[in-house]
């Protein structure tokens, strides 16, 4: 499988589950892996993606899970258009699939945490600045070796199935943009810059409390 920048940072964002958690929404799931790894930790996982296509590829790739763990539950559907349960998923996620849809969606993704449900955002921003620019390029050399390494144990390989591209959009938002916004919208929450053009937002929203 070739290098994916959202795959390298899935151990990451695992690192924010809530202790106790029992329910994830995957937000622009294409594939499932990342949902498939929620659902290994015996979550109860509902993935959402509008192409109709990579979620058949994710629902073949389930049928390759040979450890008999829980599997995601699949929605055709634009996340959007969806009618999400309020206070109802303990973790939701979107990985590089945020700036797809307007960023206010975020709202609707508060609105569905559990109390002391955590959403996180791996997101794509516009290049528009130095320090982007920067970052870009200490991220290139990085890229193209780990993508020359993979890309050498791949040929080593039985060939397979053709991968599934899911739709790609480029940002239309940069960073300082995204950080107002996120902090009108997501009182609170964090956001740092990461490698290979990506930040990451960590929301919790608070929990009840003691005894309520």
């Amino acid at each position: 499988m070739p290098f994916d920048h959202n795959d390298h940072y899935h151990r990451l964002l695992l690192r924010h589950l809530p202790r106790g958690c029992r329910t994830a929404l995957d937000v622009g799931c294409g594939t499932g892996r990342f949902a498939r790894r929620l659902a290994g930790l015996g979550l109860d996982v509902h993935a959402v993606d509008p192409s109709a296509e990579v979620l058949a590829r994710a629902r073949a790739a389930d049928g390759e899970v040979a450890d008999g763990g829980g599997l995601p539950r699949y929605e055709h559907a634009d996340i959007t258009q969806l009618e999400l349960p309020d206070g109802h998923y303990g973790f939701i996620s979107c990985l590089a699939s945020l700036h797809h849809m307007p960023f206010d969606t975020v709202t609707a993704l508060r609105k569905a945490l559990a109390p002391g449900g955590v959403l996180v955002v791996l997101g794509c921003y516009q290049e528009k600045s130095p320090a982007d620019w920067g970052w870009g390029l200490a991220a290139a050399p990085v890229n193209a070796g780990i993508r020359l390494a993979v890309g050498a144990s791949e040929r080593l390989r039985p060939s397979g199935t053709a991968p599934v591209k899911p739709p790609v959009a480029p940002p239309g938002m940069p960073l300082p943009r995204i950080r107002r916004e996120a902090a009108a919208l997501l009182p609170g929450c964090r956001i740092r810059r990461l490698l290979f053009w990506r930040y990451l937002l960590v929301f919790r929203k608070e929990a009840l409390p003691t005894g309520a």
